[in-house]
């Protein structure tokens, strides 16, 4: 499957509404990670990986955005439960995760099923994408391994 290198302007809404494009960040590396639903042990430690370095990545000047299928309600609160310093966007109809190649199917403890599959596309202040790990193995420790991407880029 071949993904876009420049990714589409409009990603999906985020929980507080209002329009979100990409070219908002010119200039900024941008992370964009997807993960499959709020509040569960893996997206937690990512989420709470990608929080604790937030210094880190503003000092880099890079913004970092998380796609989930999850309602704007879910995202919410999962910003409020685990303080949350970045945008969680809604992808209720999978169509930037699938363009991302972060919708499929994939093998869980040797079960296929259809879902979202952990990745991360981080895209150069340019606004092409500079990095596509298309399969997150390791979610607590892939959020210092972004950063250090992005420590190679600026």
């Amino acid at each position: 499957m071949q993904y876009p290198t420049h990714p589409p302007d409009t990603p999906p809404p985020p929980p507080h509404g209002g329009d979100h494009k990409l070219s908002d960040y010119r200039g900024k590396a941008v992370v964009v990670y997807f993960y499959p639903k709020d509040d569960t042990p893996g997206c937690t430690k990512e989420a709470c990986g990608f929080r604790d370095l937030q210094a880190d990545f503003d000092s880099q000047n890079a913004v970092i955005l998380g796609i989930s299928p999850d309602p704007a309600g879910d995202h919410q609160a999962f910003i409020e439960k685990f303080g949350l310093p970045f945008t969680l966007l809604c992808d209720a109809d999978k169509a930037v995760m699938t363009a991302y190649g972060a919708w499929g199917e994939k093998n869980m403890y040797g079960k296929i099923s259809v879902g979202t599959i952990r990745s991360t596309v981080l895209i150069g202040p340019d606004g092409k994408v500079v990095k596509h790990w298309k399969k997150v193995a390791n979610a607590e420790t892939h959020p210092a391994k972004v950063l250090e991407a992005i420590k190679s880029i600026t």
